[in-house]
């Protein structure tokens, strides 16, 4: 059995330029991942079967198999790259769903890796990356698992390196926003690009231009951002993604504990990690 970890995807900064004619936005991100997050365990077998467990478990278990990026990612890999006639999987979902955290692409690049693992494929082959493009913009960074630039749909990506170590707390309000309303709602205003520098200097100068859109289908994000924003020993407090799950990071690991103890009390997901 394989087991590869699918950690929780983070935007430190997320410029969007300009809408493509392929439909989808110019991107310019800065991707970060933590040292937590969801889990798949692949061994081969008869046939595909995929099992759902964890904390947020039921909210996948309606998804048709078609639509599971997960399977998806099993035939697309079998289709490019061959392998075994099928494989058993477990899924366990820590991550909430439809959060601007990875979600599914992060479950779908685990999936791709511990497949790769078991068929002595790199996980760099140019065939891998292209089913990896061709499961969704966040699925080739999420592959990668390291800290990178990442521009076009977000899909060309260049490693970077710094804040390793950093402690960070993701908070999520149990609300879900969908990515494609939130797209359509940016107001469609080029705020310019990423600047240069170190990774904290970028993102410190970066912003989220999904912020404003997600904060209209869901008011609630702005009172994370609010409560983060205002913790002692908070180095940068931003939306993730198209959101809602929104982060913070600190310092110092200790000063996790305030915050933390603060979203749990008002019924809200978050996680005590670090960037990887």
């Amino acid at each position: 059995m394989i087991l590869e970890p699918a950690p929780a995807k983070v935007n430190l900064a997320l410029h969007v330029r300009r809408r493509r004619a392929d439909g989808y936005h110019e991107l310019e991100t800065l991707f970060a991942f933590a040292r937590h997050g969801d889990v798949v365990a692949v061994v081969p077998a008869d046939t595909d079967a995929l099992v759902v467990e964890g904390p947020f478990a039921a909210a996948l278990r309606d998804t048709a198999p078609a639509d599971n990026l997960v399977l998806r990612a099993v035939r697309d890999f079998r289709s490019k790259l061959g392998g075994q006639a099928g494989y058993a999987m477990r899924l366990e979902k820590n991550l909430p769903v439809a959060s601007g955290i990875g979600g599914g692409s992060a479950d779908a690049a685990a999936a791709l890796r511990a497949l790769a693992r078991l068929n002595g494929v790199g996980t760099d082959d140019p065939r891998l990356v292209a089913v990896a493009r061709g499961l969704g913009a966040d699925v080739p960074a999420c592959l990668l698992g390291r800290t990178a630039l990442g521009t076009g749909r977000g899909d060309e990506l260049v490693p970077l390196e710094g804040l390793a170590g950093t402690p960070m707390l993701l908070v999520n309000p149990r609300v879900a926003v969908s990515t494609a309303a939130v797209f359509r709602g940016w107001d469609g205003v080029d705020r310019g690009p990423l600047p240069e520098g170190s990774l904290l200097e970028r993102a410190l100068a970066g912003r989220n231009d999904l912020e404003q859109p997600a904060r209209a289908s869901a008011p609630v994000i702005g009172e994370v951002l609010d409560r983060l924003a205002s913790s002692p020993g908070q180095r940068l407090a931003r939306m993730s993604g198209s959101g809602a799950t929104c982060f913070a990071l600190f310092e110092d690991r200790g000063d996790l504990a305030r915050p933390a103890t603060d979203a749990r009390a008002r019924g809200w997901w978050c996680l005590e990690t670090e960037l990887a």
